[in-house]
């Protein structure tokens, strides 16, 4: 379970990113939190592997507390949070399946990491990762022959190469077309059915997070504003979170 207690953020130049942020969020779930640019979206999602600290509160994961971890503790604890980019952060030069076992490094012994002598088992692990996301023929393929959907895929197989109990994603169809931001949507969803991986995205596209995700979390200057099923999200709801000018983008 992800918890937020009173949890607040400010920047050192003043700026607020979350304000008084009460939250929790159980195993299993598969949340959308959504709002103007700015609202605070990527700083509520990002302190959860403390990529961003927070300033005040209480923020823990599975009884953990985040704010305390340092060091070797907190690489060992974000092992279990995979975490994706609007910009796939691939080596494009390498192979995709040499890609995916770079998340299987932080448990190798520095000498299979110079000689990049991965393990049979993490190199079916990986195998098995890109089969989970449908790319399985790409593995031998060097990245920089993919689309921007199948980078994105290998990606995401990345993070499951972790073992990872939480997902976080940080715009990941933002620079996508229509049609494979759907696909890769569909790809978190069987996921979180079939895996019970918790995930949680920022995404700017509303249509997108009432279709896939089962609950929506809308933040507006910090504070979150709406938390719920996305089937009972409606245009009172859009106004609150956006204050009555959901952007064109947002609307999908």
């Amino acid at each position: 379970m992800i918890r937020f207690e009173n949890v607040s953020k400010v920047y050192p130049n003043g700026v607020v990113g979350l304000d008084g942020v009460d939250l929790e969020i159980g195993q299993g779930e598969f949340v959308a939190i959504i709002g103007l640019s700015g609202a605070g979206k990527s700083t509520l999602l990002r302190s959860i592997n403390k990529m961003h600290d927070i300033t005040a509160g209480s923020l823990t994961v599975n009884g953990c507390d985040v704010h305390t971890l340092r060091g070797k503790g907190l690489r060992k604890f974000r092992r279990g949070i995979g975490m994706i980019f609007q910009s796939f952060n691939l080596v494009t030069r390498t192979t995709v399946i040499q890609n995916v076992l770079t998340a299987r490094v932080p448990e190798l012994p520095l000498w299979r990491v110079v000689l990049g002598a991965f393990p049979k088992c993490d190199k079916l692990l990986a195998l098995e990762s890109l089969e989970q996301v449908g790319i399985l023929d790409k593995a031998y393929i060097r990245a920089d022959q993919l689309s921007g959907g199948q980078q994105q895929r290998v990606a995401l197989a990345r993070t499951l190469a972790q073992k990872p109990q939480i997902i976080l994603a940080d715009e990941p169809v933002a620079a996508l077309d229509p049609v494979t931001a759907r696909q890769v949507m569909e790809d978190f969803v069987k996921i979180n059915r079939e895996m019970g991986i918790t995930i949680l995205l920022n995404i700017h596209h509303v249509e997108l997070a009432l279709t896939y995700a089962s609950r929506i979390i809308g933040i507006r200057a910090g504070k979150i504003v709406y938390d719920g099923p996305s089937g009972e999200v409606d245009q009172g709801v859009l106004d609150s979170i956006y204050g009555g000018n959901v952007p064109a983008e947002a609307e999908g």
